[in-house]
């Protein structure tokens, strides 16, 4: 019997994730990644966003290594499966690769903003939205006005 927790991620941080929309009943977990806030140096107002979006979830927070909190929270709810949404970001592997072996772990894709195969820079949301916003409005444009009159 597959018994799951979610793992929500800030690539993800939607009630319509679709994690939390297949899971509805499971466990959620949110790990503030020390080291990630560290290293990328977030500014509280970027904290205190990402915990207003985290206030709209069913999620537990925590704080720490994310794999270790992960592993810890699945053992307090007998979980034997951790699913959560796919991401583009390669801390994101590394954390997966940490707990092989200790659980399984199943990876939802989710349906992309915008298509985009060259890099982008995940550090800031503005160096982010500089390359999406070509590619959003771009197909806004092909959408009848009281389409667009939807996104206004």
């Amino acid at each position: 019997m597959t018994k799951p927790i979610v793992w929500v991620h800030g690539d993800c941080l939607s009630p319509y994730n679709p994690v939390l929309q297949k899971y509805p009943d499971a466990p959620a977990i949110w790990v503030w990644d020390e080291a990630l806030i560290e290293e990328w140096q977030l500014s509280l107002k970027r904290i205190a966003f990402i915990y207003e979006c985290l206030l709209e979830l069913p999620v537990v927070i925590r704080r720490g290594n994310v794999a270790q909190e992960i592993l810890a929270f699945a053992q307090e709810h007998d979980a034997n499966l951790v699913v959560t949404a796919n991401s583009p970001s390669p801390r994101f592997d590394d954390i997966c690769n940490q707990m092989d072996g200790s659980i399984a772990v199943e990876v939802l894709e989710v349906e992309p903003f915008f298509d985009y195969d060259g890099y982008i820079d995940l550090k800031r949301f503005s160096r982010y939205w500089k390359v999406a916003q070509n590619y959003v409005f771009r197909s806004n444009l092909s959408l009848s006005d009281s389409e667009r009159d939807g996104f206004a």
